[in-house]
């Protein structure tokens, strides 16, 4: 199998994809395992976040998903440093902009997704 675009820069061994059709793997006793696809924007946020700290993390036999929440998670559970603010003021500003940048993104991919011509309504529900 040959390796995925992000284990080029981070020289991180990842596994092979999984499909519907794979053997579970067996769950860990405590261990901190990601699930993620190699190719969501979302899921490499957290991938990025993780390494340097996606949108499934089993930790402690607790699953968690969304990689924000993950994020968040891990700057409480994991040592090293935060990528969350201290300051209130800051940590809210932090949040809108990333509620700006999911909505750009939805944007985005409803865009690159379509097939035909594209409207200013991309990525509206």
């Amino acid at each position: 199998m040959e390796a995925s675009p992000a284990s080029k820069f981070t020289g991180e061994a990842l596994p092979p994809t999984l499909t519907s059709a794979s053997q579970q793997p067996p769950l860990d006793d405590g261990g901190t395992r990601l699930y993620m696809t190699y190719v969501c924007p979302y899921a490499q946020r957290a991938w990025i976040a993780r390494n340097f700290k996606v949108p499934c993390l089993e930790h402690n036999n607790k699953m968690i998903g969304e990689s924000l929440d993950l994020i968040k998670y891990m700057d409480n559970n994991f040592e090293g440093p935060k990528l969350s603010h201290d300051d209130p003021e800051k940590q809210g500003f932090a949040e809108e902009l990333l509620a700006y940048s999911d909505t750009f993104n939805q944007a985005m991919m409803s865009a690159l997704k379509a097939k035909g011509i594209v409207t200013a309504d991309a990525g509206k529900s």
